[in-house]
């Protein structure tokens, strides 16, 4: 997650502009609230998972899934632009969705994480929704 972190840190640095006629912006990650996928999947077919995130304002606008695989095991995170200069925007949560396609291609299982923010106690650990799927034929 330290590389996410960077890798958005340093997006953020490239995408500001200092001039007064442009737009400005913040790129960060929402948590996850809830995944809706199947119990388990079949192999070299194509299965939809949806993602649910709140946004804080309407400032907050979708940017892209970002994900990140180590072996059988991938770490999603949902990427939302913050338009720092719109003066207008309404401080309500809204609930949002997204979605992707994911085609195995091993039998076996796939460890999904999707990122739920960081614990609320000092240690500033992420927290991640885990779900262990089984690929059949």
């Amino acid at each position: 997650m330290k590389k996410i972190v960077v890798l958005l840190l340093i997006f953020s640095i490239f995408s500001c502009s200092l001039s007064d006629d442009t737009t400005s912006s913040q790129t960060v990650f929402l948590p996850i609230e809830n995944v809706t996928m199947p119990n388990e999947f079949i192999r070299n077919q194509t299965h939809n998972i949806t993602l649910s995130y709140y946004k804080p304002s309407s400032c907050y606008v979708f940017n892209s899934i970002y994900s990140t695989v180590t072996g059988n095991e991938t770490t999603f995170a949902i990427v939302t632009d913050i338009h720092t200069s719109n003066v207008d925007c309404q401080q309500i949560t809204t609930e949002s969705e997204t979605s992707f396609d994911f085609t195995p291609t091993e039998l076996g299982s796939y460890i999904f994480k999707f990122w739920h923010g960081v614990n609320g106690t000092n240690t500033g650990q992420d927290v991640y929704l885990e779900y262990e799927i089984e690929v059949v034929e």
